[in-house]
């Protein structure tokens, strides 16, 4: 990759699915979210989709600290991205998905990290022909 990366996102990279999983011992961790990436001004902006899908947890005390933790992931892994990326985006949270007993805010910071990762993999991914689309 160039040492100049430019404008994050380049266009809209939609869908980007970001699971952290960890189960190297007791407690485990797991976290898993889906985030759009839109080309905005300077800067990052967070949203959270009007119709977000939330499953497997009601309490909405501990989604608002799990959601506080990823917009904190994301904001941290593009600040770390490199010198060369200039982040102009508005990212908007429309799923999370948690486990009764091994989600927690620090796992939905990580997951918040790999979406920034996935995004920027997709960024610079060429696209797929319709050839390679269909299979």
């Amino acid at each position: 990759m160039d040492s100049d990366i430019g404008t994050f996102p380049p266009h809209p990279i939609r869908g980007v699915r970001a699971v952290y999983a960890r189960q190297a011992g007791c407690p485990s961790d797991f976290a898993d979210v889906t985030v759009d990436f839109e080309p905005w001004e300077a800067g990052v902006v967070f949203e959270v989709s009007a119709d977000l899908a939330v499953d497997g947890d009601d309490d909405p005390q501990w989604q608002a600290e799990c959601l506080a933790a990823v917009e904190a992931g994301i904001r941290d892994e593009l600040t770390r991205s490199g010198p060369g990326l200039s982040p102009a985006v508005a990212v908007v949270l429309r799923r999370m998905r948690f486990h009764p007993v091994d989600s927690h805010p620090r796992a939905f910071l990580k997951a918040g990290c790999l979406a920034v990762r996935n995004a920027l993999a997709a960024a610079h991914r060429q696209p797929r022909t319709t050839e390679e689309r269909q299979g």
